[in-house]
């Protein structure tokens, strides 16, 4: 059963979600997500997908796939130019914490930094630092994180780190800062709670917590 044939789905209780948009001939998602119960990475096509017609195995597709949301489709304020198969971006947004990830097709890496796309991102990111979320692009394993006043490029970012944000002190004020750690870090949630100051500075001169670059 093809993903363009229904209407999108509650994966809970099977009914469909009010004000949602048609997948139609798009499926970037079944290439940028990654899929662990397939061990599909993310960037590569999932062996299960008939490229803009959609999955060959819908009725059975992973969990995964039947919780996830794309953010086009219910979020009414992107434009027609938002749509994944055109824009080569796939937006999510997480239930808990409330972060959205800009999920950029490999293939074209800079689609990113086009409009309308790159003046959403950093209007999200205005209001990022009060509502204590991330804004990230994510280009395979790549990650960046859109800050208010600059962009930070954290590298591949492995399934085994967590992304951090921590404060730094400049010239007009606190400023944000963007970091990377081991989940099993013992003293990671100390690191967290820290948000700057002479935790983080341990941390770093430790190689615990490794700093982005600002691009």
């Amino acid at each position: 059963m093809s993903a363009n044939n229904i209407a999108f789905q509650d994966s809970q209780k099977g009914v469909p979600l009010p004000g949602s948009r048609n997948c139609d001939s798009c499926t970037l998602c079944c290439k940028v997500m990654s899929i662990y119960e397939l061990e599909k990475p993310q960037g590569k096509w999932c062996r299960h997908c008939n490229v803009g017609v959609g999955c060959t195995v819908y009725a059975t597709r992973p969990t995964e796939c039947r919780q996830f949301l794309c953010g086009y489709r219910l979020s009414p304020e992107l434009s027609e130019e938002w749509k994944p198969s055109r824009s080569k971006i796939v937006v999510t947004r997480e239930v808990i914490g409330n972060d959205i990830t800009f999920h950029v097709d490999p293939s074209y890496p800079e689609a990113w930094r086009r409009e309308p796309f790159y003046s959403y991102m950093k209007q999200q990111a205005e209001s990022a630092p009060t509502e204590r979320r991330q804004v990230l692009v994510m280009i395979g394993k790549r990650v960046i994180m859109i800050l208010p006043d600059r962009d930070v490029d954290l590298g591949d970012v492995g399934d085994d780190e967590l992304i951090v944000t921590g404060e730094r002190q400049t010239p007009p004020g606190i400023g944000l800062e963007a970091y990377t750690m081991k989940k099993n870090d013992p003293g990671g949630h100390q690191i967290e709670a820290a948000q700057g100051g002479a935790v983080h500075a341990q941390a770093l001169a430790e190689g615990r917590l490794k700093r982005g670059v600002t691009i």
